[in-house]
């Protein structure tokens, strides 16, 4: 896994509903919930708790998913279907890395009570609940250990896609919640970092997830290049398979680079996914960028330039500007980058600035990325 380009994810997730109806919950109070630049989730206060709908609970999924969160003792009941969730949560089993940081800067790392494939938690805090026996392994995200699960009896699980079938359909009849987050799915990166605002609403933490992401978001539009003045040409990704997978033009990754002063070579490109391209086009457009921002992880350009000799081609390899994004291993091999990078936008476009220009941010160190050595 860790092998392949960052934006390789895993998807897992699965549905359960539960009934209330238009009526016990109306949409005209006061709501104290503010989002800004996530686009995947909306928060409601309503009368009887708080209304929180995933958009797009799997891409190209033609309705949302809606969560009624209730504190009160009584269980609303209805006709619609909007899946019924107590809160604050008392536990939890996730099932991305992306989710570890979400619990551990909202102080809640001791909630998580299972993960599939433990591995790949990088987190010394999380790790060391691992080492202690405190979260369990249940197996792996395409197929869940049913009866682990069970044995945990978890509150919810947090779940990052949409699979229908198998352990997923058991929980569905197990009663058992799965609340869809669905942050890879997001254009901006602080988009990205806003759903600590989808955890902190579980546990009772939404102030403290509010005041975390406000500091992300300010130490960001700080770093970020104001002056839009084109800057190097970048380029990113590598050949997997027999395809070279870009970023798209209005991919977030595309949004980090551009806003840290780069001139991304598929600017132009108006998706938000993923381009699979061959390697001609690929040459065609960044055979003379200045910078090759996020190929594999390999140790130096030797081994780059060993995996396909055509790379060798690139400007970029000839300079040596060519930077990959596992400075930060890991003691079971898991990578930082996949792990905390898409909460800390921040610190990932302080990267990026870094790279670009060595003299600016003087206090700043590369902390996700590192120069791929000769």
């Amino acid at each position: 896994m860790k092998y392949l380009p960052l934006f390789f994810l895993l998807v897992f997730s699965c549905s359960e509903t539960s009934q209330v109806t238009e009526k016990e919950v109306p949409t005209d109070l006061h709501n104290p919930y503010t989002i800004q630049y996530a686009t995947g989730f909306d928060i409601i206060q309503v009368e009887n708790g708080i209304l929180l709908t995933v958009k797009e609970p799997f891409p190209g999924a033609d309705k949302p998913v809606k969560y009624l969160l209730y504190d009160q003792a009584d269980i609303p009941s209805g006709e619609q279907d909007v899946q019924l969730v107590k809160i604050p949560l008392n536990n939890i089993i996730c099932t991305s890395t992306s989710h570890i940081p979400l619990l551990e800067y909202l102080s809640l790392a001791d909630k998580l009570i299972g993960f599939p494939h433990t591995d790949y938690i990088s987190s010394p805090l999380t790790r060391k609940r691992i080492d202690d026996g405190k979260v369990r392994d249940i197996g792996n995200v395409e197929q869940l250990n049913i009866e682990a699960v069970l044995s945990l009896a978890p509150d919810a699980i947090m779940g990052y896609a949409m699979q229908k079938g198998g352990a997923i359909d058991r929980l569905k009849e197990l009663g058992i919640p799965v609340l869809l987050n669905t942050d890879f799915l997001e254009k901006h990166p602080l988009g990205r970092a806003e759903w600590i605002k989808f955890t902190g609403l579980l546990f009772g933490r939404y102030p403290e997830a509010d005041s975390i992401f406000r500091a992300i978001e300010n130490d960001y539009l700080l770093t970020m290049d104001k002056d839009k003045v084109p800057g190097p040409c970048v380029f990113s990704g590598s050949v997997y398979g027999d395809a070279w997978f870009m970023p798209g033009g209005k991919n977030y990754a595309a949004r980090l680079l551009e806003d840290a002063g780069y001139t991304y070579a598929w600017s132009s490109d108006s998706s938000n996914g993923f381009l699979q391209l061959d390697f001609e086009s690929v040459y065609d457009h960044a055979a003379d960028c200045a910078y090759w921002i996020g190929p594999a992880p390999f140790e130096t350009l030797q081994d780059l330039g060993n995996a396909d000799s055509r790379y060798k081609n690139f400007t970029a390899f000839q300079t040596g500007n060519v930077y990959t994004y596992d400075n930060l291993i890991g003691a079971t091999g898991g990578n930082m980058y996949l792990e905390l990078g898409y909460l800390r936008a921040d610190l990932v476009l302080r990267d990026l600035v870094k790279i670009r220009d060595p003299a600016a941010l003087p206090e700043h160190s590369l902390y996700f990325y590192r120069k791929i050595v000769p």
